[in-house]
């Protein structure tokens, strides 16, 4: 029964991660194409708040990874090892059930 807790934890802290890399993506896209001005404090202020929760996380993966210009993958390959630790921990869950 724990083990079940403890991939029902990581599974809802994989879950706010990918919101948060989605919400940080639409965001950076509004500002790109000037959708919104870069001078509205409240969503930069969201921006610049997401952007230092997930930098933690999103920087060895860039140091790691290949130059590819202004495409930026490295949200789309933490979503991937999340979703991969996911599988594995749940695979472990019905191994010892």
């Amino acid at each position: 029964m724990l083990l079940f807790s403890i991939i029902q934890i990581v599974e809802l802290l994989t879950n706010v991660l990918v919101m948060l890399i989605i919400i940080q993506f639409v965001i950076g896209l509004l500002f790109a194409f000037n959708v919104i001005n870069s001078g509205n404090q409240f969503l930069m202020t969201v921006y610049n708040s997401i952007n230092s929760l997930l930098e933690p996380v999103l920087g060895p993966i860039r140091r790691i990874m290949p130059r590819t210009g202004a495409i930026d993958f490295s949200p789309l390959v933490l979503i991937i090892l999340l979703q991969i630790v996911l599988i594995v921990l749940s695979n472990i869950a019905i191994a010892a059930a």
